[in-house]
């Protein structure tokens, strides 16, 4: 007989990302307010390039799409100069009045996810999350997102470690720290970006990808209602491999699909498996 390569031990904990994967189907609220800031700069992007760097911090967000080549090289047409930080500094300035102002009309709940936190406070875990968002982005959606039955028991922002955010594993482990959680391992981060699942596995943590109701579908569900199944499954089939490129070990299409994985993962465990 085999023995198990580790003690067998109880899932813990599930930490979740925001905007794609508890609330904002599609994650339109940061990506749209991205390409509107851009333009109060006379500068052009696309969705699509908007969409690149989502799960950073915002104000990393913005150094790194700077630093797009086709993106530098307009802002020098532009502006005479090539950006640097003190650009960066003047789009997040603009960024984030725009964002707090238009956050709420984007991020309703993502359908099952209230039902889907309830299911994992009856089985005993605790509901962490994180986000690229500032803190003051957040003071504006957590109220709205607490109305529809989304309040985790504990929130990091995107601003409020200084060792900084994804890819790195800092505001995963904060929720760790706060939620008194005693192995990585008993933790699940669920996020819909490849920052945000690296960020899991850095922490050395199972992670699970969010497709269709996140960033790399990056569809809104009126969106998806006009593409044929096949296109929808093309789309799916794209995101899953990134997300399963950055790490993940389970992808789904949304929140409402993790109790099956939740239990899966809970089983591995008892066997004395690990991330």
């Amino acid at each position: 007989m085999t023995r198990p390569l580790h003690a067998p031990i109880d899932l813990q904990a599930v930490i979740f990302d925001w905007a794609g994967t508890l609330v904002d189907f599609g994650s339109l609220a940061p990506t749209q307010i991205f390409v509107d800031a851009f333009k109060s700069f006379d500068m052009n992007i696309s969705l699509k390039q908007a969409r690149g760097p989502m799960g950073l911090s915002k104000w990393q967000h913005i150094r790194t799409l700077l630093d797009n080549p086709d993106i530098a090289r307009q802002w020098k047409e532009r502006h005479g100069k090539l950006p640097g930080d003190a650009d960066v500094d003047a789009i997040y300035a603009r960024f984030m009045p725009m964002q707090i102002a238009k956050v709420g009309e984007y991020s309703q709940a993502i359908d099952g996810a209230a039902g889907m936190i309830a299911w994992l406070r009856g089985k005993g875990l605790k509901v962490g999350s994180c986000s690229g968002y500032p803190r003051q982005v957040l003071d504006v959606l957590l109220p709205l997102a607490a109305a529809e039955g989304i309040a985790p028991d504990h929130v990091i922002a995107g601003d409020e470690l200084p060792a900084g955010g994804r890819p790195g594993p800092y505001m995963a482990l904060a929720n760790m720290l706060a939620l008194k959680i005693g192995d990585v391992a008993a933790c699940i981060k669920v996020d819909d970006t490849v920052p945000g699942i690296e960020e899991g596995i850095h922490a050395g943590m199972w992670t699970v990808g969010v497709s269709l109701s996140g960033n790399e579908v990056g569809c809104t569900k009126a969106e998806l209602a006009q593409l044929s199944p096949e296109q929808i499954k093309a789309l799916k089939a794209l995101a899953e491999m990134r997300l399963r490129e950055a790490g993940a070990h389970y992808v789904i299409d949304s929140v409402a699909d993790l109790p099956a994985v939740v239990d899966q993962i809970a089983a591995r465990l008892k066997a004395g498996e690990r991330p």
